[in-house]
């Protein structure tokens, strides 16, 4: 498969050129076959991979989206599928639910906090600061908050996906020297401050890991899409 979509985008003036939808959809899902191997044993590589490719192959975004309206049309259906290991899991939520609220709780304050510190010190602009504040939660509703903020939305994404990337490639050597060992909380750990992108690595290790971080990606957007524009507009 990783052959196949390479070779697609080598031949990009039959594949993507033309007119036939059904050549552009094997492109896409074969890159994303190609990516998704690459990411099992470096978990950066695939937005890198998927990024380099396009940008060499000289493919627009228009053209892309157009063979990949399939793959996005199944993003919905795989978001709602999440709940499914939950609910499996909903023992364990009921034994947990102070901690891991708590925890949330303490997590999204410390990262807002400290990002925003941090930029204020290095002379950020209040509109960049501002944009940074989402970067922890997944980037559409990132990009909702910082518009509400008087952020800049695209930054807002940018510094999502970072963020995911970043925590997806870096969470196990922190657990690991932390010594936590508890699936339920390095997923639900790598979910609240990696969203997606962490939901997604969580997922290739655990079960139970991935379970409990795609309950904290929806906790964290929603608490951060409630809480965030009141902060700014009172205490920021």
């Amino acid at each position: 498969m990783i052959f196949f979509g390479c070779g697609c985008i080598y031949r990009r003036r039959r594949c993507w050129g033309s007119r036939s939808r059904w050549w552009r959809i094997k492109s896409v899902c074969g890159l994303r076959v190609a990516a998704s191997s690459i990411r099992w044993s470096i978990p950066c590589s695939s937005p890198c991979w998927w990024t380099a490719t396009l940008a060499l192959s000289g493919v627009s975004y228009q053209q892309y989206f157009e063979g990949a309206q399939f793959v996005h049309f199944l993003l919905g259906t795989a978001t709602v599928a999440l709940g499914v290991p939950f609910y499996e899991r909903l023992a364990e939520l009921r034994a947990s639910w102070r901690s891991l609220l708590t925890g949330l709780v303490c997590g999204s304050v410390a990262a807002t906090a400290t990002v925003y510190g941090s930029a204020k010190y290095l002379g950020v602009s209040e509109s960049a600061a501002r944009s940074l504040l989402p970067k922890s939660v997944t980037a559409p509703i990132a990009m909702g908050i910082s518009e509400a903020i008087g952020g800049v939305p695209a930054l807002s994404a940018v510094f999502a996906i970072l963020t995911g990337v970043l925590g997806a490639a870096t969470g196990k050597i922190v657990f690991d020297l932390l010594g936590i060992k508890s699936m339920m909380v390095r997923g639900f750990a790598l979910g609240a401050q990696a969203h997606g992108i962490g939901t997604a690595r969580a997922y290739l290790v655990s079960a139970d890991a991935g379970a409990f971080a795609g309950l904290a990606l929806g906790l964290h957007g929603l608490l951060a899409s409630l809480v965030l524009p009141w902060v700014v507009r009172w205490i920021l």
